[in-house]
């Protein structure tokens, strides 16, 4: 007779229910009432051209969400991407074909680069498990050392690559896009994979659902949550290379813009900033309203600077519509 562990009921998945429900649905009816409206107010917006552009455009911030949006789930925040995405990205355009040495590691380049990332967000989960203190405050830490990482390599001159097999993955088009967004789609594949149907992506959700009953159920928090931040780690290396590639040369400014937008794409794709709801496909639905925002809004001619503010306040909307369920649960407000 098969006998099932405490710790396999707590993490296993819940039922689904029957129905959607409006925080499930709400993302994507918003993305396509925004895509309606932006095609109504501009011809140039509705092209194939520009559903092209995009979705490469929409490519480095889908892989660095996955990443973000497990740590989410565990109700952990992430503020790493910017110092790790900076590490990794000096890292592959000094290992890649450049101007500054006589590497030519090739593929073997880009791995290690992305190793790095993973061992910066092992550091982040070891941290967050040794020195028992808020995500927030270890992976801010960590994002210091990688930028520190990437200053160091950076030396003062500019590492420009000439890997054309790394060129390649922004210029070459399959399908009609660019490699970039294959990549992106698969990474987002892989998410939801280990989401859906591995322990980690099960027990990324138990922990930021109910994380005391999971330890009282005989399970190990602790290496689990260590492996969420090291895959987190990978997705930004990954990310990291990819921007690499779009610019021909590894700047430690590279992953600036991604740690806010990240979490921003999560939280309004509707994975809760608590944990224990969302997943990577509706952090990818996030992405998409991102961009496709702010590319209807660059298409009708609103000026660059109100494209932050509006952001910002879409990131308000969501916050408040996802806990809006949430607050006869928890009446006290931190």
């Amino acid at each position: 007779m098969t006998v099932t562990s405490p710790a396999e009921v707590v993490a296993a998945r819940p039922q689904p229910r029957r129905g959607v429900s409006f925080r499930d649905a709400g993302p994507p009816i918003a993305l396509v009432v925004i895509v309606i409206v932006f095609s109504l107010l501009s011809a140039q917006f509705r092209t194939l051209g520009n559903f092209q552009n995009i979705l490469d455009a929409a490519s480095v911030l889908a892989v660095v969400t996955c990443g973000a949006t497990f740590v989410l789930l565990m109700g952990s925040i992430d503020l790493s991407a910017a110092g790790v995405m900076a590490a990794s990205a000096i890292t592959v355009a000094l290992l890649v074909e450049n101007n500054r040495n006589g590497n030519d590691f090739g593929f073997l380049g880009i791995v290690i680069a992305v190793a790095l990332g993973a061992a910066l967000g092992c550091l982040s989960g070891v941290l967050l498990m040794a020195l028992k203190v808020p995500s927030f405050m270890v992976t801010l830490g960590v994002s210091a050392i990688g930028l520190g990482i990437a200053i160091l390599l950076f030396a003062g001159v500019q590492p420009n690559i000439a890997d054309a097999a790394l060129e390649s993955w922004a210029t070459d088009r399959l399908l009609g896009f660019t490699y970039l967004t294959w990549i992106a789609a698969v990474c987002v594949l892989v998410g939801w994979l280990i989401q859906r149907y591995t322990r980690l992506g099960r027990y990324a959700f138990a922990v930021g659902g109910a994380e005391e009953v999971l330890a009282l159920s005989g399970v190990r928090v602790a290496p689990y949550k260590v492996a969420v931040f090291t895959l987190a780690g990978a997705f930004y290396g990954l990310g990291a290379v990819m921007v690499t590639s779009q610019l021909g040369a590894g700047l430690v400014q590279a992953g600036a813009d991604f740690t806010f937008s990240s979490i921003t794409a999560a939280v309004v794709g509707g994975t809760l900033l608590t944990g224990g709801r969302g997943g990577v496909l509706h952090s990818t639905v996030g992405v998409l309203l991102i961009v496709v925002l702010t590319n209807g809004l660059v298409q009708i001619g609103v000026s660059p600077y109100w494209q932050g503010g509006v952001q910002g306040l879409i990131v308000v909307i969501a916050v408040a519509a996802a806990a809006a369920p949430l607050r006869h649960r928890n009446q006290v407000v931190k």
